[in-house]
């Protein structure tokens, strides 16, 4: 499908308009997990989140006419944010399909980036659906969040900027914890780290009852998650992996891990208080799983994806004021 020639092209097109986030490092945190543990913190990139990288991928390829009929997309709020930023810089009109209670920060900075927010109810709507609709009806192209070979391309300059830093630190990653909703953050990644570093582990992290990638992987199967299943993280509620994520991620990564939503806000709690970052729910959770032990880190380089940082401040204050 695609390999790490993609990614590259992609890094080249996202010269200038992707931030190159650093590797950092915490002493603390390097105590608490017995190993080195370099943070790659994606809630400092543009539009506070990787998703600028694959939306801006796939927007810089359109040909001119499909350009000027515009995109479509759905998301729960970090695509839209790349979408409207990526169509933004290359003037094109893009309307993105949203969950009427996506975190109040996420719907208004699509807005004041230019997206046309079009409104729906998570639990009783197909957002995908309803952007097929309007893309047929305007003519316009989709833009996927997740299942595309341009976005999992410009979502994989992640893992090819991690394989670079860390061996330019003289330390290469043993392991990658990457956040996982559908899986193109991690696909894209994956593709890149196991072409630059051969012998090193990438693992899904997901929420506990949205870890549909993690148990796919491990019965060989697409599965979805349950219409009951709920959680703070927003960004991560994908009902399947998609079917290009999943089969990269079946045979570049694994197995999955999971985390509890208490552990997503410790892991939050931590990050304000020494790594002194601000994150949102979902782009903790890399980080969680780090924290609450669900993998071994001792004597290791774990490399932790933070995957985004668009949290309301109202859940984000909530959360800073709980006993950790």
């Amino acid at each position: 499908m695609i390999d790490v020639k993609d990614v590259e092209g992609a890094a080249r097109r996202l010269t200038d308009i992707a931030i190159r986030t650093p590797l950092i490092e915490n002493a603390v945190l390097n105590s608490q997990a017995g190993g080195r543990v370099l943070l790659k913190p994606e809630c400092l990139q543009r539009t506070g989140s990787f998703k600028i990288r694959g939306a801006y991928n796939l927007l810089s390829q359109l040909s001119p006419q499909q350009a000027q009929r515009g995109v479509v997309a759905w998301s729960s709020g970090n695509h839209a944010q790349g979408v409207a930023c990526a169509a933004g810089l290359l003037d094109i009109h893009a309307a993105i399909v949203m969950p009427e209670d996506a975190p109040a920060a996420k719907l208004d900075n699509t807005r004041r980036l230019g997206g046309e927010v079009i409104t729906y109810d998570r639990y009783t709507g197909d957002r995908e659906l309803i952007a097929r609709e309007i893309a047929a009806e305007r003519g316009a192209e989709l833009v996927p969040s997740y299942d595309h070979e341009h976005i999992i391309a410009g979502q994989g300059t992640v893992g090819l900027e991690i394989a670079e830093q860390s061996l330019q630190l003289g330390l290469p990653a043993d392991q990658v914890l990457i956040c996982c909703g559908g899986g193109g953050l991690t696909a894209g990644c994956a593709i890149a780290l196991k072409d630059r570093l051969p012998e090193l582990r990438v693992h899904t992290v997901e929420p506990e009852d949205f870890d549909d990638t993690a148990r796919s992987i491990a019965a060989g199967e697409r599965l979805c998650v349950s219409e009951s299943a709920r959680s703070i993280c927003d960004a991560l509620q994908a009902q399947s992996p998609g079917d290009m994520t999943f089969a990269i991620n079946q045979k570049l990564t694994g197995p999955g891990l999971a985390v509890s939503d208490d552990e997503v806000r410790d892991a939050m709690r931590f990050a304000f208080r020494h790594l002194k970052l601000v994150i949102e729910p979902g782009g903790a959770v890399a980080l969680a799983a780090v924290l609450s032990g669900k993998l071994e880190t001792s004597g290791l380089t774990t490399v932790v994806v933070i995957s985004g940082g668009n949290v309301d401040i109202d859940l984000f204050a909530a959360i800073q004021a709980e006993p950790s």
